[in-house]
């Protein structure tokens, strides 16, 4: 049996032009946080300033991925942007619990769910005023 940990695989779609859908795959950990980072910010740089992250497949995340979720939270709003947690993997979502971190960053179970909730909070794709 390998202990050894699967590759972090990160896929981006864009559901709507102000929003990246971005869907990650594997271990989120020190030595895959700063991989996952980079496609963040790329995104914000690039105009898509709600970010949606699709952690259903991630079946371990450690402080380091707890780090860049807060970092991308943060980056996002100061854009008057936001981020968005979808249907964290159990394991995940008690970390995320743990931290406090899914007092801060809401979360919804599916990404229709989320795309819906922005929706409400950003009428017309624009952001909302407040938080």
């Amino acid at each position: 049996m390998s202990t050894e940990q699967a590759p972090l695989s990160i896929d981006v779609t864009l559901p709507r032009e102000d929003v990246a859908l971005v869907t990650v795959k594997g271990f989120l950990d020190v030595d895959t946080a700063t991989e996952l980072h980079h496609h963040l910010a790329n995104q914000v740089h690039h105009g898509r300033h709600h970010l949606l992250l699709d952690l259903s497949a991630v079946p371990f995340m450690d402080s380091s991925g707890i780090n860049i979720i807060l970092k991308a939270y943060k980056e996002t709003r100061q854009v008057d942007g936001s981020v968005r947690l979808v249907d964290p993997a159990p394991a995940v979502q008690r970390i995320l619990d743990l931290t406090g971190v899914s007092l801060t960053v809401p979360s919804a179970k599916t990404v229709d769910d989320a795309l819906a909730d922005l929706n409400s909070t950003t009428p017309g794709g624009t952001a909302a005023t407040g938080g």
